[in-house]
C-alpha cells in the first residue's frame, strides 16, 4: 500500500510540476453577442515559467470556425508567448469551441476555452 501512494504522490507531482511551467493569464473567453459574418479574434498569454526554454508543438480548434495561430518558436524562460483564437461567425445561434494547446515535454494538453452567440 505504501508502494502504491508513493508512486501516485510522484506521479502527481511531476504532472503538478509540469504544469507549472506554463500559466496562462486565463484560458477561457467570452464575446459575448457578435454580428454574423464578422470574424473576431481573442489572444490568450501565457508566460514560460519553467527552466527550459517552452515550445508550443501544436494548437488544434474544434471544427474548421476557429483558427489558432501560435507562436512557431521557442518562449524563453520568464518570456510571454500568445495564442491567437479567431472564430468565423458565419452561422447564427450560441456557441462554444476548444482549441487544445500541445506543448513539448508536457504530457496534457491546455484547454482554451471561446463562447458567446452569434446575432
Amino acid at each position: 500500500m505504501k508502494k502504491i501512494l508513493l508512486a501516485a504522490f510522484l506521479l502527481v507531482s511531476i504532472i503538478s510540476f509540469a504544469q507549472e511551467s506554463v500559466k496562462f493569464s486565463n484560458t477561457k473567453h467570452s464575446f459575448g453577442k457578435i454580428k454574423k459574418g464578422t470574424p473576431v479574434t481573442y489572444t490568450f498569454t501565457f508566460t514560460n515559467a519553467g527552466t527550459k526554454p517552452l515550445v508550443v508543438e501544436v494548437a488544434t480548434a474544434d471544427c474548421g470556425c476557429t483558427t489558432p495561430d501560435y507562436p512557431k518558436q521557442p518562449i524563453a524562460k520568464g518570456k510571454e508567448g500568445k495564442i491567437k483564437v479567431t472564430f468565423n461567425a458565419a452561422a447564427s445561434g450560441a456557441f462554444h469551441k476548444n482549441v487544445n494547446v500541445k506543448f513539448a515535454n508536457i504530457d496534457s494538453p491546455t484547454v482554451l476555452s471561446i463562447d458567446g452567440e452569434v446575432l
